[in-house]
């Protein structure tokens, strides 16, 4: 068994007192994070004076040993890493659709639902509440279909996976395609006028939103802007209406975009130029980017449960972030939370509760673009703020963009998160828990929920008041799906995939930090974000998505 865990890490001191809202009305607003992997300095000391204590101690593997689970592994995540130097990729997690009937944001998920990142959760589980994902007769799986990888000479961006009770929907190569889940079979196919660059996993009333390209690349311009806006129904597949936003210093030229999101009947999509909204059952404009005298313009939305922006006012090099919570018809702000001079890209974890995400001083270590957590009450005031400077946990918030964080699930009034991979008890490999802090008083809890030995686990979504988590294989071991039961952080396994050779690499291909994961009743799916013709021949097969099904 791997070590047991020290006492959480000292608080740091309490923030500054909340300052005033932002000026101005709400109007509408991207680096790549690096995903280096420093070692681990237990007992470094904290930019905020508190000393930090480990985890667990961290214990480097002997050099030239095969860490994480033999060099097979190893080779792969080399590769993983060189594609995410190139390529701005989408967090994974895991969007399960389900109608509510209310005409809200009805997934139950992480990069899944209504009760995980980025959307945040609906408040704490009811009293009793038990997960849905039940245990399949074998929890064995086998393949459901792995679908060819296109191979375009240029980078395309493939974003977006969704999964029903029935079908999983993928966005390809300038269209939409849904599969049955019954063997694989292509349900119906939506072609578009151009490329998909950017998705939303936010469902409501069984539909949800994209954004594509204005048209296909021209010898003159290489490049395509992302302008189309548009909103697909999960059932039929039909596209239902596309829609442009122009500014009051655009001219004709429509808005480019590169966000969307999506809560209740509202459809935001933000970026540099500025964010608009629309109505989700007709396209109807609610908002367009408006002039702002102070310099005022939105980042991006974070959508779910509730519908929140990162705002950015003033000029370079005085610019200030807020975070708001919006009413979502108009767009106009419920309430703002200033964050510190100096921060200059901000995440949103979670709408309800507002959880924002930033790296301050740069002093994030291992946990990607994170540095500090800040819980965010109704009134806009700070709850709690957790710091993850220490280096002992693993969640990715994607830089500039907005709703790009992953390995972060919140419910039960906690937010969940990974360790980061430290030595076991095994000679090679290394492992990680699940563990979670308190969002009233930003303290680690006691959660603990082990990956076991030579695995890495990551949180899904929640499901109830369950966590779902997939875990990453070793070398020689089919990746798993498990609920944690969080009132003891059992675990109870629903799928285990094979370990042939063949199904073992092609489930192993994809870069965690940047695939897409779907889980629900017993079908689990891995895609990959974006696709393009590859400059080296690996010699196995390279797949858009890969699937498996447990009976």
């Amino acid at each position: 068994m791997p070590p047991t865990a020290p006492q959480p890490p000292a608080q740091p001191p309490a923030a500054p007192a909340q300052p005033p809202t932002a000026p101005g009305q709400a109007a509408y607003g991207y680096p790549q994070a690096s995903y280096g992997y420093p070692q681990q300095q237990p007992g470094a000391q904290s930019p905020y004076g508190a000393q930090t204590t480990p985890m667990y101690a961290a214990q480097a593997p002997a050099e030239g040993s095969a860490a994480g689970g033999g060099a097979v592994r190893t080779q792969l995540m080399i590769v993983g890493a060189a594609l995410l130097a190139i390529v701005l990729i989408v967090g994974g997690g895991f969007w399960y659709v389900s109608d509510d009937g209310k005409g809200g944001a009805s997934n139950t998920t992480a990069d899944g639902g209504a009760s995980t990142s980025p959307g945040g959760d609906k408040g704490k589980s009811p009293a009793g509440a038990v997960g849905s994902e039940k245990p399949p007769k074998s929890t064995k799986s086998k393949t459901l279909l792995n679908l060819a990888m296109p191979k375009p000479d240029d980078m395309v961006t493939v974003r977006g996976s969704w999964i029903t009770d029935t079908t999983y929907i993928k966005s390809d190569v300038t269209k939409v395609v849904g599969y049955n889940l019954v063997d694989g079979g292509k349900k119906w196919e939506t072609p578009l006028p151009a490329n998909i660059c950017a998705a939303t996993s936010y469902v409501s009333d069984n539909k949800t939103a994209i954004m594509f390209d204005e048209a296909l690349p021209t010898a003159d311009r290489k490049y395509p802007q992302c302008t189309q806006v548009g909103v697909i129904d999960l059932n039929t597949g039909k596209l239902l209406w596309s829609a442009t936003a122009k500014s009051q210093t655009s001219g004709d030229k429509a808005v480019v975009f590169s966000e969307v999101t999506l809560s209740g009947q509202t459809v935001a999509a933000g970026g540099l130029y500025g964010g608009a909204a629309w109505n989700l059952a007709d396209g109807k404009p609610l908002w367009t980017p408006k002039v702002d005298g102070e310099g005022c313009y939105d980042l991006g939305y974070a959508g779910g449960p509730a519908l929140a922006v990162i705002r950015k006012c003033g000029r370079i090099p005085n610019q200030t972030l807020y975070a708001q919570a919006l009413d979502p018809v108009s767009g106009a702000p419920k309430f703002s939370y200033k964050l510190s001079q100096g921060i200059e890209w901000a995440s949103i974890v979670s709408t309800k509760p507002l959880i924002v995400s930033a790296n301050i001083n740069n002093t994030a270590k291992n946990a990607t673009g994170v540095s500090d957590l800040f819980v965010v009450d109704d009134a806009g005031q700070l709850k709690a703020r957790i710091p993850l400077t220490s280096g002992n946990f693993n969640p990715k918030c994607g830089g500039t963009e907005v709703e790009k964080c992953i390995n972060m699930v919140v419910g039960n009034g906690k937010i969940y998160m990974p360790s980061y991979e430290h030595q076991g008890t095994a000679e090679f490999g290394k492992t990680n828990e699940i563990v979670s802090f308190d969002l009233e008083t930003g303290k680690q809890t006691s959660d603990r929920a082990d990956a076991g030995e030579r695995y890495e686990i990551m949180p899904l979504r929640m499901d109830g008041s369950n966590i779902i988590a997939y875990k990453i294989p070793p070398y020689d071991k089919g990746g798993q799906i498990v609920t944690i039961d969080a009132a003891t952080m059992k675990e109870t396994l629903l799928m285990e995939n094979p370990a042939d050779k063949a199904s073992q690499r092609a489930e192993t291909q994809y870069s965690p930090e940047g695939a897409e994961y779907r889980y629900h009743n017993g079908k689990l799916f891995i895609a990959r974000p974006s696709v393009r013709k590859s400059s080296y021949d690996s010699g196995d097969p390279e797949y858009l998505f890969v699937s498996f099904t447990a009976s």
